[in-house]
């Protein structure tokens, strides 16, 4: 059996050990060290090149968020995120996944936590498609991909270097911080890394070339008429899929678009906040009751079904907690299948990356209906090709389209 190594970073010895309990409960994975915050990390990757890590978002020195632009850069690797349910936690947690990170798992709050059992089992699933898909989904004009800029540098010695110092700079530099604790086995002792120094102190230095500037925070004002209607379905690499996507559409898009994210409650509520201050739509989480408009993009809060109703005034969001589709709640195939009865919408479906096939019944039942468009994305453009070559393969797709051309499809189909 194929054994993957895996790097555990968390500033608490309790919490380390919890995690790396629950992994190695699966005999495929070993834990080949631990780190106790970002820099550590950054040098036990150098060091023992793990196949996946779990990162920490709140450390000390240098936080989960820095630490994994400087992996990114220098060895990607699959990243799974340690969050916790705070409004901190989830905003950087969703910053985490545009800059990135493969998934994320709420940190268990303890051995005898009640959701303990679960919280294992979903972090060995996460694990398991992280070291078997094997992309760690950075765009190719990434930040992590160029160049460094000169406000990625820092100064040494009067001149400009590197963030990451050599191999020379690194064995001169003096240790600051504890020895990175590596799991030592009977038969084999390795020796700690000498953490180096650090580089920068704030994650927007290290992003400052990725994020994008804010859209003017005068947005069109929102319509009950319209033709068109868009629906999107992703789960595992869908935060930053939506953010290119969501972000390269005009104010004046003249359509509602419904979005199902496999997410839990709370960080579906972060996702909506950040993609609405990148994008001149309206981006929201989407509330029970409320109508819907052209111009506005609704986001599929956490342990809900989201679905598209129409009454005497108009349509309008309804949410309901009934059984889970496929172990998802929110699905989407039960927001597609919700769209089916509206045959005087031209409807459009988007089912992008994701583990799985949610969405597929939905999108084919759409499709016997009249829609105008299914698009599935493409290949080389999803973290993991799940859900997309399920809607291939069955054949409900009328196109498929890289990410990076999915808002232009949908413009040219809404607007033409």
């Amino acid at each position: 059996m194929t054994s993957y190594r895996v790097l555990v970073v968390d500033d608490s010895a309790f919490m380390r050990k919890i995690i790396s309990d629950l992994i190695t409960a699966d005999k495929q994975f070993e834990i080949i060290a631990t780190a106790t915050n970002g820099q550590e990390a950054i040098d036990a990757v150098e060091q023992w090149k793990p196949d996946v890590i779990t990162l920490d978002l709140e450390m000390p020195e240098m936080n989960g968020l820095e630490a994994l632009g400087h992996i990114m850069r220098k060895r990607p690797t699959p990243i799974i995120m340690m969050s916790s349910t705070s409004d901190d936690g989830t905003r950087e947690t969703i910053k985490a996944l545009q800059y990135g990170a493969f998934d994320f798992i709420r940190k268990p709050a303890g051995p005898l936590s009640p959701d303990i059992q679960n919280v294992g089992e979903q972090l060995l699933e996460k694990l398991r498609i992280a070291v078997l898909t094997r992309r760690p989904s950075i765009p190719a004009d990434s930040i992590f991909t160029r160049p460094l800029a000169p406000a990625e540098l820092h100064k040494q010695n009067g001149k400009e270097k590197p963030l990451k110092p050599g191999k020379k700079e690194a064995a001169e530099t003096k240790p600051v911080r504890p020895k990175l604790e590596p799991v030592l086995k009977k038969e084999r002792i390795k020796p700690a890394v000498l953490p180096s120094k650090p580089a920068v102190t704030s994650p927007e230095e290290l992003f400052a070339e990725q994020a994008e500037p804010p859209k003017s925070s005068s947005k069109p004002k929102p319509t009950l008429s319209f033709r068109h209607l868009v629906a999107i379905g992703t789960s595992t690499g869908g935060p930053r899929a939506l953010h290119e996507v969501i972000s390269s559409l005009p104010g004046s898009f003249p359509a509602p678009v419904l979005v199902v994210q496999h997410m839990p409650p709370k960080f579906t509520h972060s996702l909506a906040q950040r993609l609405n201050t990148f994008s001149a739509l309206h981006v929201k989480e989407a509330e029970g009751g409320e109508r819907v408009y052209a111009g506005i993009v609704y986001i599929a809060p956490g342990g809900f079904h989201m679905e598209l109703a129409k009454d005497a005034s108009g349509y309008y969001i309804k949410l309901t907690q009934s059984e889970p589709r496929s172990g998802h709640r929110p699905s989407v195939d039960v927001m597609f299948e919700s769209c089916v009865p509206y045959p005087e919408l031209q409807r459009h479906s988007v089912i992008m990356t994701g583990m799985g096939s949610d969405g597929v019944k939905g999108m084919k039942a759409l499709k016997d209906s009249g829609a105008q468009s299914a698009i599935a994305e493409a290949e080389e453009s999803c973290v993991v090709y799940g859900m997309p070559r399920s809607a291939i393969e069955a054949g409900v797709a009328t196109s498929v389209v890289p990410l990076k051309k999915i808002a232009s499809t949908l413009v040219d189909q809404v607007m033409k």
